[in-house]
């Protein structure tokens, strides 16, 4: 900078450091009967001063390869309950053991397995994965606060054949798509809640209620089904119903792709397709988002 020019300062904002993808299977034997539970961690510290970033001096510098090693050492000491459980034991222990450190965020992701099924039995030590949806979680705690927790779900694919549509939208010289009143609904969920109260909360219960009420909400009943009107109001029906049954829910956020399938075109090689053969599509595709946040004293 040239002498007598102006001074120029910064201020730091959501500056940290930490290590991404830390994986590890807890494997419990328990008689007979064994548990797994597979995750992978990211571990964020942000600390009072940031001489590390600015001058090389890691004096307050806690190594990310300490953090994976304090990710292995609690799994062994606390054990794994539940995702949102062991990311509050690491943003505790982070908090209690350096005075340095002003803010802890974990993300835990959990690997979908489950028991094998075997003519109706569980196995008592054979797992297999499903990827029905990935549950993970963020929870976030400054010093001398409460953690934030975040629970929430991705990649969960969902398709119905039928009860969908989507007609009077704005019509004007570009619009090319033409109304339906039945047609395929397929998306791909992926969301995030936030507790407002932790106490007393069951967790896995929590997790499994909210993916079954966008299930529900998307699908209806099993022999009737219910008809979406649109993608926008399913994913808001299904945000307001999971604070309905959860109080301890204070805020949802949903987004739903549009994956489209189209029909295919047979008359070129002279073939009737009566909505039988569809194609596929990755993109482009809508994308549809929804975030809702409890009024003070609702009794949603």
């Amino acid at each position: 900078m040239a002498s007598g020019g102006p001074r120029m300062e910064f201020v730091s904002e959501g500056t940290y450091y930490g290590k991404n993808c830390v994986r590890l299977l807890q494997h419990r034997r328990l008689g007979d009967s064994h548990e797994i539970k597979e995750l992978s961690v990211n571990s964020h510290l942000s600390l009072s001063t940031h001489k590390g970033f600015i001058y090389g001096d890691n004096s307050d510098t806690i190594a990310t390869d300490s953090q994976k090693n304090t990710i292995y050492a609690l799994a062994k000491m606390k054990g794994i309950t539940t995702p949102e459980q062991f990311a509050m034991d690491l943003c505790q222990h982070y908090l209690k053991t350096y005075s340095q450190v002003v803010r802890a965020e974990i993300y835990v992701e959990q690997a979908p397995w489950r028991r094998m099924d075997q003519s109706g039995e569980q196995h008592a030590h054979a797992f297999i994965q499903t990827q029905e949806a990935t549950r993970y979680c963020v929870v976030r705690q400054e010093r001398h606060g409460l953690p934030t927790v975040w629970a929430g779900l991705k990649g969960m694919k969902i398709l119905k054949t039928t009860k969908s549509g989507f007609a009077g939208f704005v019509r004007d010289k570009f619009t090319s798509l033409p109304e339906s009143w039945d047609r395929i609904f397929s998306t791909i969920v992926s969301g995030k809640w936030c507790y407002k109260d932790i106490s007393g909360i069951n967790f896995d219960r929590a997790w499994e209620t909210c993916k079954n009420t966008i299930l529900d909400v998307f699908a209806g009943p099993p022999r009737t089904g219910v008809f979406s009107p649109s993608v926008q109001q399913t994913l808001y029906l299904s945000a307001q119903k999971m604070m309905a049954k959860i109080n301890q829910i204070d805020q949802v956020e949903l987004e739903m792709p549009n994956v489209h399938y189209f029909l295919a075109d047979l008359k070129k090689i002279g073939m009737e397709n009566n909505d039988e053969i569809m194609m596929p599509t990755v993109d482009p595709h809508g994308i549809i988002r929804a975030a809702l946040r409890r009024v003070p004293n609702s009794r949603l």
